[in-house]
């Protein structure tokens, strides 16, 4: 007898096989074999993904890029950033009060259009989300338990890593936002569902004071995300104590196994930082900003700034031509200390928005339009990053 065994205990039991009989069934045998071996080979070409080359846009050593929201697709707006930038971050289409407003409604149609327009345009695209104070009114809501709002964070962050994890262009994602406040405590919830707040840490803390969401974001992320990269991404000015509780979280989700790739900060300038920090005393923050940047690169962070843009307070709009001068030179300063940086390691810089934005309360956010779209001096800044890699 002879007996022929295959994987999965498969095996062909042969009773005094007749030489005539062997030829043609090594033959069928070595077909099998090789087919198995074709099919295994074609498996492993199908795992990765090209993604798209995104360090061929970066120029004097820097990536630029800046922010559309979903509305400004095919308006003047998506023209002036196809004029300047190949690397895109879709406003707020990727957060959880978007794609994932309650348990049983899911809609991907905004950073689907995104995506298209990525594609079309051969754009980079880093992910603003998932997991973040813009949260659903659902996981807002205060009579929701910890566990109805880990479920809900594990089933959304899941099925966000798996869609977008083999796409070509999505090379960043947010895994979480805004985590620490500026007085260095962990952002968490508020009474009522419509406040700035973090309903996440409701969750509750392991048994180092760190909080299970930023934990189980990263663990699903560093699993099923494998092809994007992971970044830490953080509001407010250059408080110690504040980034020295987010660099703690960092090494600590190193040391648990899990993958942090980048270090974000959101440069919404004099919204988190004072007049005093990034105007009259702009030098010596910039130089903790440096340290951070270096800190960032010794621990093989790429480094970020994620939302760049500069605050215009309601009662200090007639001096607004002033304003936009002290921006255009704050602008450049970031610039010149993130090119000397950037020898040393990765670095972006994104844009928020590209005009005028108002919010109540608050005031004026400027970027490098007017509010009639005409170039303002921060774009003059801009364009001189950009200059000399075109042709």
């Amino acid at each position: 007898m002879i007996t022929i065994q295959f994987k999965n205990n498969f095996e062909i039991k042969l009773e005094r096989p007749s030489p005539f009989l062997m030829r043609p069934i090594f033959i069928s045998v070595l077909f099998m074999i090789t087919s198995c071996a074709t099919k295994k080979i074609a498996q492993s070409k199908t795992k990765g993904i090209q993604k798209i080359d995104y360090k061929k846009f970066k120029t004097n050593t820097i990536l630029v890029g800046a922010t559309l929201n979903y509305r400004e697709l095919n308006t003047k707006k998506e023209t002036l950033f196809l004029k300047d930038f190949k690397y895109l971050t879709p406003a707020n289409a990727a957060k959880q009060h978007i794609i994932h407003p309650s348990p049983n409604i899911w809609n991907w149609n905004n950073t689907a259009a995104f995506l298209k327009f990525a594609e079309k345009n051969k754009i980079a695209v880093r992910l603003h989300g998932p997991i973040s104070p813009q949260a659903s009114w659902w996981a807002k809501d205060d009579d929701r338990t910890p566990q109805e709002l880990e479920t809900n964070l594990i089933e959304f962050a899941t099925a966000f890593a798996k869609k977008y994890n083999n796409h070509p262009n999505v090379i960043w994602m947010d895994v979480v936002n805004e985590t620490v406040l500026a007085n260095g405590k962990w952002h968490g919830p508020k009474p009522g569902k419509d406040k700035w707040e973090n309903p996440w840490l409701a969750i509750g803390l392991d048994e180092n004071d760190f909080p299970l969401y930023i934990l189980k974001a990263f663990e699903i992320a560093t699993k099923h995300a494998p092809n994007i990269k992971l970044v830490y991404n953080q509001n407010a000015g250059m408080n110690d104590v504040m980034w020295h509780k987010v660099k703690k979280a960092i090494l600590y989700l190193k040391s648990k196994g899990y993958r942090v790739d980048g270090l974000g900060w959101q440069a919404h300038l004099l919204l988190g930082a004072s007049r005093e920090d990034f105007v009259d005393n702009i030098d010596k923050t910039l130089l903790k900003l440096g340290n951070l940047i270096d800190w960032a690169h010794q621990n093989n962070l790429e480094f970020h700034v994620t939302e760049l843009d500069y605050l215009i307070k309601e009662n200090n709009l007639k001096n607004i031509k002033v304003e936009r001068e002290i921006q255009a030179k704050i602008y450049q300063k970031i610039i010149d200390l993130l090119l000397s940086k950037s020898k040393n390691g990765f670095v972006s810089l994104n844009l928020w928005d590209l005009g005028v934005r108002f919010r109540k309360g608050k005031g004026y956010f400027q970027s490098i339009y007017d509010e009639h779209l005409e170039p303002t001096p921060a774009y003059e800044v801009i364009k001189g990053t950009l200059q000399p890699n075109k042709k």
